[in-house]
């Protein structure tokens, strides 16, 4: 009898209005309080609905004017050697056509030379004689200098080269880091993109790059040696500039080759308003950044290699969802927005683009969200805030 009731008592189970002390129920208004305030914050602010059109803006971005590559003249060695003389003292020094850059002593132009005045001597050579000259020729000696070693017989060991054009001179390295050193634009959020509650910047202008005319000192030495074939500098036309403008990945998207603009100096806006056109779109990476360059090729015109330039540019944005400004903070890289859901506002991360007058374009589906019209009151200053993607 014993074993039955302890058997019996074993199996019986609790009644559902029993307590149990091993489990903690939770009242359902407390499980909002409860929740860690990195995810979810309780209180009373005014929430606002996205917008979903098509809106025109006008985008202002900063440029410099440069000169124009496609113009550019190399002006390289032919034979290798050493350089006597140098008369280029700094970069973008102006130079015309026919003057004296530098003079050169190469081994391989002074025995052509001894030749041509050996073949000279020579009667009956006149085949041989022509040959020499034309050898002289493609070595890179001017028909003048050839027609002076002819006349004084005498080997000139110092050969000048001159400038084959008019324009503004640079070193050729120099040169080939000029073109790729338009600076990128500012960050999406206008500011530190550590500032999580001051985030928040238009994006409708962007950072001019860095002017890049510096009349810097030369770094060719007299006494260097230079190879055969080995470009020393670059000659660019002072009537062919181009006005280049860096853009944000989400602006450069929107404007293709043929979009239509307005610029002018930053300076000086009433005397220099032009329209134009623009003429190339170049992506580029610079610093781990991916960004834009459009070009507008200027002919002769009131604006020198250097000068800063503002751009207004008229942008058509499709259909697309629109956030206030104030409603969505970058938290680093991220874009968050504060959802109101069951009474509570949940950090969200969504996927943002242009961030222009005030608003900000989303670029998912948020139809009928509510969020926090102001998300900046929502963040605490000693958390992180811990945030969900959209779900699709």
């Amino acid at each position: 009898l014993l074993i039955v009731l302890i058997l019996t008592s074993c199996q019986t189970k609790p009644k559902n209005n029993h307590h149990d002390i091993g489990k903690v129920a939770v009242d359902a208004e407390l499980k909002a309080l409860i929740a860690p305030s990195n995810e979810q914050v309780v209180a009373k602010a005014t929430v606002v609905k996205a917008s979903y059109e098509s809106k025109i803006f006008t985008a202002e971005v900063q440029g410099i004017v440069n000169y124009d590559s496609r113009s550019e003249t190399s002006i390289a060695t032919r034979v290798g050697g050493r350089l006597e003389k140098l008369y280029i003292k700094y970069n973008y020094q102006p130079v015309k056509k026919g003057q004296l850059l530098f003079e050169i002593y190469a081994p391989d132009l002074a025995a052509a030379q001894q030749e041509l005045i050996y073949l000279s001597q020579s009667k009956g050579d006149e085949y041989l004689l022509s040959q020499a000259k034309q050898r002289l020729l493609l070595l890179g000696m001017s028909y003048q200098t050839i027609q002076q070693v002819l006349q004084s017989k005498k080997v000139n060991y110092r050969i000048p080269v001159y400038s084959p054009a008019d324009g503004y001179i640079l070193e050729k390295q120099l040169a080939n880091n000029n073109a790729t050193a338009a600076s990128a634009p500012s960050n999406e959020s206008g500011g530190d993109r550590m500032s999580g509650m001051n985030g928040g910047g238009s994006a409708a202008s962007s950072t001019a790059p860095t002017p890049q005319v510096e009349n810097s000192p030369v770094m060719l030495r007299e006494g260097q040696y230079v190879n055969a074939g080995q470009s020393i500098f670059t000659i660019y036309r002072a009537d062919q500039l181009l006005a280049e403008f860096a853009l944000k990945p989400t602006l450069g998207a929107l404007i293709k080759k043929g979009s239509k603009l307005a610029f002018y100096k930053t300076t000086d806006k009433e005397t220099t308003f032009q329209t134009s056109s623009v003429g190339l779109i170049q992506p580029m990476i610079k610093t781990g950044e991916n960004f834009s360059v459009a070009r507008i090729y200027l002919g002769k015109g009131k604006f020198k290699a250097g000068e800063i330039l503002t751009a207004k540019i008229p942008v058509l944005v499709p259909q697309s969802y629109w956030l206030p400004e104030s409603a969505v903070v970058s938290v680093g890289a991220q874009s968050t927005a504060f959802k109101k859901e069951n009474g509570v506002f949940i950090s969200v991360n969504l996927l943002t683009g242009l961030r222009m007058n005030g608003l900000v374009q989303v670029k998912e589906d948020i139809n009928n969200w509510e969020f926090a019209k102001n998300a900046a009151y929502l963040i605490d200053s000693e958390s992180f805030i811990r945030a969900k993607s959209v779900k699709k």
